[in-house]
């Protein structure tokens, strides 16, 4: 039996490694392995066990061609648009034990590090997406080319709980330098898992030299024929002595002070991650490797890494296939659209509109005042991203002659799809459908952004309800990946199928929610924040009630996100929660006081938070330590929850417990190492306590030791 025989499985889609000779310019011949995995284009190479042990073997065999001096070099690169996903993911739910996700770890290690042992140069040619594993195989390299046109390259593992497991952690530091490494390692995953553009990864030095994808391979050969002729490749951000003995334990101390401000100290593995890359100034690279091995076995055995591939499969394969979505055939072509309001919110939608959908936009406002500053916002944001280099002045130009903007709604006559944000006040939402109505064409569908207003409300006189369709995008829009897509009771199949096409030309996840108040996200928030106000009023001050929710891992501290969103409107929504039941949502008066106040926190010349702002602390009459325990405010925001999210499925409000998560995930930012919200309220037995039950079935949150 082999050493990794218990890791080996029989369903593992297998990325074949074909070796073909090259013959080079200069008469040399370069081994070009070429790893496949016999899909169709849109499916990753990936790479399981079986994968892994077959590219060890053709590397034993082309170090002993070198041997021979049968060959000069050996090549890599991946079928196209592809070079590898990574470790297969698929399956890793099931690794049986620790051990075997150690395994599982030095296999990686043992067959990418003879790239650096074949006793001629080793070349990655990285002709298409790059992410994790996919990228520590060329990391193992010694030299590496980059196709302009690749995707996406990333080292994304800390967003998934893990860490850069097959060289990343000590490979990367010592090749781009200490600050680099942790913007890739650290920062970019924790950004909405930021992916690099080619160009990028030429600027840090991952990649030696950029091609174009029309003769991507053909040049990347001829200069790897220039590198074994001699030719000096200089890495510009490859530390040296004086980075490692000066800057690199303070970077890494700097990343660890920023990590625990912004995120707190529970997850584990970016703090794993930085340990990895703090020891990587020094040693040796079996050193480093038996590093990461160990750490790799620590982290699949976390609950962490459980509850993190539970989201991360949430995100990449339920959000695919959206619950109670309408045959897709019924969608109608949206060919213009229409933004009702030119506030930040609308025209962020019509920037968003003009990006993605490419049609044309027109805005209107009540004055022309107004729509002049919506048009100008725009135009000056595509200016941002031409100034970036992340938009062409051609594209910036097109999209500015697709924009126009009008006090009369007449403008709308011809659009498809119309969306209001105006301000959430249903008799307004109201007033404005019904004078749009009066001017579109009879197909055209109408949306609104409410984010708790009833959408069978603001239709209620309209002569075509049916084709009324919530569409509640968060704040910042383009940054935001939800987008709650409301079916209410006479919203047509044709209205929602329509809105969920919009939804993934924008490149958003929808999920589709019943007309329920607060819908998902802002029910459970609204809850959230009312409890928060509650703990407030009964006497604790604004430091203990943070620190008190603080564990459940959220991005903002319920009074940092009150102001953010603003405190009128943050006492809007927890006025209409409290209307929609009293005695389960809590509605504050001294949320009202502070928002006509205007501020909460304090903030230095920089913007800064500094602290709670003291006119704020003095409004709601406390700065002391009083009311519930911190315990007591966490036990009953746990209870809570679970009891509302039991609430909201058995109403129906959405299919599954998985659209609840996923809504919670990518609208709420709810952490990924804790998974969904459901199965940790199941974890932590707060189901089982609020109603007697769970959400799930029993669910193997570890590994067996």
């Amino acid at each position: 039996m082999g050493k990794y025989d218990q890791i080996l499985r029989d369903d593992e889609v297998i990325t074949q490694s074909y070796v073909s000779d090259v013959q080079l310019a200069s008469g040399k011949t370069l081994a070009l392995i070429t790893l496949e995995n016999g899909l169709d284009h849109n499916r990753p190479n990936t790479l399981g066990p079986h994968t892994l042990i077959q590219l060890g073997e053709k590397l034993d065999e082309q170090r002993a061609r070198a041997k021979r001096g049968e060959i000069a070099a050996v090549g890599v690169t991946g079928k196209p648009y592809f070079l590898a996903a990574g470790a297969d993911l698929s399956k890793v739910n099931e690794i049986p034990d620790r051990h075997s996700g150690r395994l599982i770890a030095e296999l990686g290690h043992e067959v990418l590090g003879k790239l650096s042992e074949l006793g001629v140069p080793s070349f990655v040619f990285i002709n298409g997406l790059a992410l994790g594993g996919g990228l520590e195989i060329a990391l193992n390299a010694n030299y590496r080319t980059v196709n302009q046109a690749a995707p996406a390259i990333a080292l994304p593992e800390v967003f998934l709980g893990l860490i850069p497991g097959w060289g990343g952690a000590y490979l990367l530091p010592n090749l781009i330098g200490i600050k680099n490494a942790l913007k890739l390692i650290i920062e970019n995953p924790l950004k909405q898992n930021r992916m690099l553009k080619p160009e990028e990864a030429l600027e840090l030095g991952i990649a030696d030299v950029m091609f174009d994808s029309q003769r991507f391979l053909e040049q990347s050969l001829s200069w790897a024929d220039q590198v074994l002729g001699g030719l000096k490749v200089k890495r510009k951000h490859e530390p040296g002595m004086i980075e490692r003995t000066t800057m690199w334990g303070p970077a890494v101390s700097i990343a660890r002070g920023m990590l625990e401000e912004k995120i707190g100290s529970v997850p584990l593995a970016p703090y794993r991650a930085l340990d990895l890359i703090l020891a990587a100034k020094s040693g040796t690279q079996k050193e480093a490797f038996e590093r990461e091995d160990q750490a790799i076995e620590d982290m699949i055995a976390s609950d962490q890494f459980r509850a993190s591939i539970y989201a991360f499969n949430l995100v990449q394969k339920h959000a695919k296939k959206p619950s109670g979505a309408p045959d897709s055939a019924l969608a109608k072509p949206v060919s213009k659209v229409g933004v009702i309001g030119a506030g930040l919110m609308a025209s962020q939608f019509a920037l968003l509109f003009l990006r993605r959908l490419e049609v044309p936009v027109v805005i209107t406002d009540v004055s022309q005042e107004r729509v002049d500053k919506g048009l100008a916002y725009i135009a000056q944001e595509l200016e941002k991203l031409v100034e970036k280099g992340r938009l062409s002045t051609d594209d910036r130009n097109r999209y500015l002659g697709n924009l126009s903007g009008s006090l009369d709604y007449a403008a709308f006559a011809n659009c498809d799809w119309v969306i209001e944000a105006v301000f959430e006040e249903l008799e307004i939402k109201r007033e404005v459908f019904a004078r749009i109505e009066q001017v579109v064409r009879p197909d055209c569908i109408l949306a609104t952004n409410t984010s708790s207003l009833s959408v069978d409300a603001i239709g209620a006189n309209l002569e075509h309800p049916e084709r009324l369709v919530g569409f509640h995008f968060f704040n910042p829009v383009a940054v935001m990946p939800l987008v709650e897509v409301v079916r209410a009771a006479k919203t047509s199949e044709e209205a929602v199928a329509t809105a969920m096409k919009v939804a993934k030309n924008l490149k958003k996840t929808a999920v589709i929610t019943s007309d329920s108040a607060g819908f998902v996200v802002n029910r459970l928030l609204g809850f959230l924040l009312g409890e928060a106000m509650r703990a407030v009023d009964e006497g604790a001050n604004f430091e203990k009630v943070a620190k008190a929710i603080a564990p459940l891992g959220l991005p903002m501290n319920p009074f940092d996100l009150l102001e953010l969103v603003g405190l009128k409107v943050g006492a809007h929504v927890l006025d209409s929660m409290h209307a929609f039941n009293q005695e389960r949502f809590y509605a504050s008066a001294n949320l009202h006081k502070l928002a006509e106040y205007g501020k909460l926190l304090e903030r230095d010349g920089r913007g800064k938070i500094k602290g709670y702002d003291p006119k704020a602390i003095e409004i709601v009459g406390n700065s002391g330590n009083g009311g519930r325990s911190e315990a007591e405010i966490f036990e009953s925001v746990n209870l809570g929850l679970a009891r509302e999210i039991k609430l909201m499925l058995d109403e129906g409000v959405v299919h599954s417990a998985q659209d609840i998560d996923l809504c919670m995930i990518l609208g709420a930012g709810w952490p990924f190492h804790l998974g969904g919200i459901t199965p940790y309220l199941d974890r932590t037995g707060a189901s089982e306590r609020a109603f007697g039950s769970s959400f799930h079935s029993p669910m193997i949150i570890g590994v067996r030791d």
